[in-house]
């Protein structure tokens, strides 16, 4: 499952336009005895790249302070696997 979070418009230092849209994913991993929600990230650049990562972290908490991050910073698909790996 995925839910669009935001989307953001930013020009780039050659002045060109891009347009974001973040995702926050979601996989449900089933034991035995609970049900286990693991929370990932997509990025998707209108008409261009797309980056998604999976399984980051199983707190909701923690993926929201990463998507608000990455929304805030305007972060595109091409940079996604960076902020994340410092990130965590």
């Amino acid at each position: 499952m995925e839910l669009k979070i935001a989307t953001r418009h930013c020009a780039d230092p050659e002045g060109k336009q891009h347009c974001f849209h973040y995702f926050l994913t979601v996989d449900q991993e089933e034991s035995p005895k609970f049900f286990l929600e693991n929370y990932g990230v997509r990025i998707a650049e209108e008409h261009g790249d797309i980056s998604a990562i999976s399984g980051i972290t199983t707190s909701a908490s923690r993926i929201d302070e990463l998507l608000t991050l990455l929304v805030d910073n305007q972060v595109g698909p091409a940079s996604l696997a960076d902020i994340v790996a410092d990130w965590l």
